[in-house]
Parts: structure tokens; sequence; C-alpha cells
């Protein structure tokens, strides 16, 4: 997962305030929770899991701040939206150097993320082997994590 830590998240929330005043947006405390959440999460979070660590928090935002908050943070580059085909979307920050693709256990939703260095020089490879100039690229890997194969095999 992309989480950043306290200083980087202070920071993506800074630019996140100065990215709503200058798209004339109201900066409000709702919406830091929200960034702040988000930022610093050990998982992708779905709005649900969103509400649910700020309920834990006692704080109270509604489901509507929830969800312009999440589009104007995917629209400020600070963070991204995945659709891994659960019918709701999950969110991440955006670190510096994000460079990662995720695999997606079917079973119990998990999503782990990964970094190979070969795939990365590979892609551009095979990109221009088929003409194709590589921009940019979104690897999923969709399956069953150890964990639930245990469960459903035994040891490994």
């Amino acid at each position: 997962m992309a989480r950043l830590d306290k200083a980087e998240a202070a920071a993506h929330s800074e630019r996140f305030r100065r990215y709503l005043r200058e798209h004339h947006q109201p900066v409000t405390r709702q919406r830091d929770l929200i960034a702040q959440t988000v930022f610093l999460a050990d998982d992708h979070l779905s709005v649900e899991g969103i509400r649910r660590v700020l309920r834990q928090q006692e704080e109270r935002v509604g489901t509507a701040t929830v969800y312009r908050t999440l589009e104007l943070l995917v629209e400020s580059g600070l963070a991204r939206a995945h659709d891994f085909g659960e019918g709701f979307k999950r969110y991440e920050p955006m670190a510096s150097q994000s460079g990662h693709e995720h695999l997606i256990c079917q079973r119990c939703g998990r999503v782990l993320e990964f970094a190979n260095e070969r795939l990365e020089r590979m892609l551009p490879v095979l990109a221009d082997e088929h003409g194709f100039q590589h921009q940019r690229h979104r690897l999923e890997i969709y399956g069953v994590c150890r964990e639930c194969r245990q469960r459903e095999l035994g040891p490994l």
C-alpha cells in the first residue's frame, strides 16, 4: 500500500487545501479528515471504509461529503481510485514514487501491492514490439491469496 508517512501526509494535505482554494472550493474540517484518512490508510479504502474509520474517531461526516471529497482528491492528483470489480471503488494516496501493481484476492478482497523492476523495463519493450509507444500502464492480477488458499487446502 502506498501509505504516506506523517510528513508526506501533511504535505499532501497542504497541497489539497491549496488545490481547494485555487478551485474556489471550501476548505473544511471534514475534507481535511477525509484526506488524512486516505493519506494515512494501511489499505485501499472504500467510501464505507473511510466512513468506518471516521466513526471510530467519533467524527460525523456525511456520505455525500465523502464522495465529493474523494472526487476532489482524485481530480487534484493526490489520490487514485481503483475499481477492482467489487461494485465499488477503493482509494489510495498518490505517493511521489507510486509505481506499483496490484494483486487482488477474489475470495477475501485483499489487495496486495508489488513493484517489479524487470516488469517496468519489459513493458516499453513489449509495447515497442507492437509499434506502440508506452506512456503509462496499470496491472491488476486477480487470483486467490496465500491465506485463502491455506484456509481451503491447509498449509502450503
